[in-house]
C-alpha cells in the first residue's frame, strides 16, 4: 500500500508517509462567514471530505481540524445596525454547516472559530518580534496598534509559491500606515475609529484584532501541534494566505505542515466563481433544485485539483449515474428475496484502491464503481447469485468511502408501508402480464407494462423473473 498525493510546495507527487503511522493530522482552511456559502465552498469541504475518508479507510485515525475565520474585514463590512458582526458570523456559520451536512460532509474533528483563540495568536506574534521576524508600529500614533511580518527578515518567503518578493504584489490585507515594506503582512490590527468595541481584544501592542492569516497558523498548533500531516485549501488560497502562514510558523520556529494539499476551483463560464466577482451560485439553490446527494456526485465527479465547469448538465449525469447504481442493487435484493448481506459493504476492489491511492483518483474510482455496476448486472442476468451478492456489497464498500451509500437508500433502508404496498400492486400486475405472454395475448400484455411505465415505472426482464424500479426520467 502506498499512497500518493499531489504536493503543492514541492509541485510533485509524493508518498504519503504521516507523521505517525496510525495517525493522519490534516488542517483545512475553513470559511469566512460574511456571507454564506457558494456551490465552490462546498466543492473544497467534499475535496478533503473525500480526502479524509480515505486516509482513514488506509491508515485509521485521522484528526481533521477545519476553521472558521469570525472576525475579518468582510464580516465587519456586512455586519448592520440590526445585526452585529459576530451575530452575522454566527448565522452564516450555520449555514455552512447546513450545506455541508446535507451532501454528507463529516463533520470535523474540531472547527474552532478564530474568536476563541486570540491568546494563542498573541503569543505566536510575540516570538515573531522576539525573533526579529516582525515589529510593532508603536512610534506614530495613527499606526499604533499595528504588527507587521517582516518579509525581508526571512529569506525562505516565496517558498510554496515559488516567488520572489520582489515579484509579488504588495500586500494588501492592513492598512500601510506604519509599514517598512510593502510586502509586509498584518500580524495584529490596531482598533481604528468607528469599529466596533467588541471587536478589538486587549494586546501588549494595543486594543486591536488579529490579522487573517496569524489565525490559521496558531489555530493549527493548538489542536494539532507545531507539526502536522497535511494542510489543505482551495488553489485560490495558496498566495497570499497560506504562503504567509508558512513564513509566519516556520519563522516562529514551527516545523509546520508536511504536505500542501489544494483543490481546484469552480468556473462559472470558464470565470472563477467567487463573491467578489458577484458570479457565484449559492449553495441552497443549487440544494434546493437538486437531491443533495446528486450535488455530492457532481462535485465529486471531476478530479479534486481540477477546475469545475458546473452546467445542469453535471447535475443530470450524476442523477443517471446514481440511479444506474441503485437500480443494480434494488435487482440484487429481488433475486436475494431481500438479503440484507446483500447490501452490506465488503472489501473494496484493488483497481478502486489503486485509483484512490494515486492522488485521489476519484473518476478513476467511479469507472470502478460503474464497471463492478455492469459485471453485477451480467451476474444477475446469468443467474449467478454469489456473483450478484459479491458485485453489490463491493459497490457498497466503494459507495461508503465517497460518501455516496446513501445513494440507494431504498436498497439500504427496510421498505416501509407504502412501499410494501406499492411492491405488492406491482407484483400483481407483473403476474397478470405474464400470464396473458403465457396465453400470448400480446396487446393485454402490452396494455399492461404501458399502464405500469405510465406510472413511473420501469419493467426488466430477466431470466430470474421480471424486476420493477421506479422511474425518474
Amino acid at each position: 500500500m502506498t499512497v500518493r498525493i499531489y504536493d503543492t510546495k514541492a509541485q510533485a507527487l509524493r508518498d504519503f508517509v504521516p507523521g505517525d503511522p496510525g495517525h493522519v493530522t490534516i488542517y483545512v482552511c475553513g470559511p469566512t462567514v460574511q456571507s454564506g456559502p457558494h456551490i465552490g465552498h462546498v466543492r473544497a469541504a467534499l475535496a478533503f471530505d473525500i480526502l479524509r475518508r480515505w486516509l482513514a479507510h488506509r491508515f485509521g485515525r485521522v484528526t481533521f481540524v477545519r476553521n472558521v475565520t469570525d472576525i475579518d474585514d468582510k464580516v465587519l463590512a456586512n455586519a448592520t445596525d440590526s445585526e452585529a458582526w459576530w451575530a452575522l458570523a454566527y448565522r452564516m456559520e450555520q449555514e455552512f454547516t447546513r450545506a455541508y451536512t446535507a451532501v454528507g460532509i463529516l463533520p470535523p474533528t474540531y472547527e474552532p472559530r478564530a474568536t476563541a483563540s486570540i491568546p494563542q495568536m498573541q503569543e505566536l506574534i510575540a516570538r515573531l518580534i522576539e525573533a526579529g521576524h516582525a515589529y510593532a508600529t508603536g512610534g506614530d500614533s495613527d499606526a499604533a496598534g499595528d504588527v507587521y511580518f517582516d518579509v525581508r527578515s526571512w529569506p525562505a518567503y516565496g517558498a510554496l509559491t515559488r516567488q520572489s518578493v520582489d515579484a509579488m504584489e504588495p500586500a494588501g490585507d492592513a492598512d500601510p500606515r506604519g509599514k517598512r515594506d510593502p510586502h509586509d503582512f498584518a500580524l495584529w490590527k490596531g482598533a481604528k475609529p468607528g469599529e466596533p468595541e467588541s471587536a478589538s481584544w486587549e494586546s501588549p501592542w494595543g486594543k486591536g484584532r488579529p490579522g487573517w492569516h496569524i489565525e490559521c497558523s496558531a489555530m493549527s498548533r493548538r489542536y494539532l501541534g507545531p507539526e502536522f500531516d497535511i494542510h489543505g485549501g482551495g488553489l485560490d488560497l495558496r498566495f497570499p494566505h497560506h504562503e504567509n502562514e508558512l513564513a509566519q510558523s516556520a519563522a516562529a520556529g514551527d516545523a509546520f505542515a508536511r504536505y500542501w494539499v489544494h483543490n481546484g476551483l469552480v468556473t462559472v463560464g470558464g470565470q472563477k466563481m467567487s463573491k467578489s466577482l458577484g458570479n457565484f451560485v449559492l449553495a441552497q439553490d443549487v440544494l434546493a433544485e437538486h437531491e443533495p446527494l446528486v450535488v455530492r456526485y457532481a462535485l465529486a465527479a471531476a478530479h479534486y485539483r481540477s477546475t469545475l465547469d458546473l452546467t445542469p448538465e453535471s447535475y443530470t449525469e450524476a442523477r443517471a449515474a446514481l440511479d444506474r447504481i441503485t437500480t443494480f442493487r434494488q435487482r440484487v435484493l429481488h433475486v436475494t428475496a431481500g438479503d440484507p448481506v446483500a447490501a452490506a459493504p465488503a472489501g473494496v476492489p484493488e483497481a478502486f484502491a489503486a485509483a484512490m491511492d494515486d492522488d485521489l483518483g476519484v473518476p478513476q474510482a467511479l469507472a470502478v464503481v460503474h464497471d463492478t455496476v455492469r459485471s453485477g448486472n451480467v451476474a444477475v442476468d446469468d443467474g449467478d447469485r454469489e456473483g450478484a451478492i459479491a458485485a453489490s456489497r463491493a459497490v457498497a464498500a466503494m459507495l461508503d468511502v465517497l460518501g455516496l451509500l446513501e445513494a440507494d437508500n431504498a436498497v439500504a433502508s427496510a421498505p416501509d408501508a407504502a412501499a410494501a404496498a406499492l411492491d405488492g400492486l406491482l407484483r400483481a400486475l407483473i403476474d397478470q402480464r405474464a400470464e396473458a405472454r403465457a396465453n400470448k395475448n400480446w396487446a393485454a400484455a402490452d396494455r399492461i407494462r404501458d399502464a405500469i411505465a405510465a406510472a413511473g415505472v420501469a419493467l426488466e426482464d430477466g431470466p430470474t423473473g421480471t424486476h420493477w424500479s421506479l422511474n425518474d426520467g
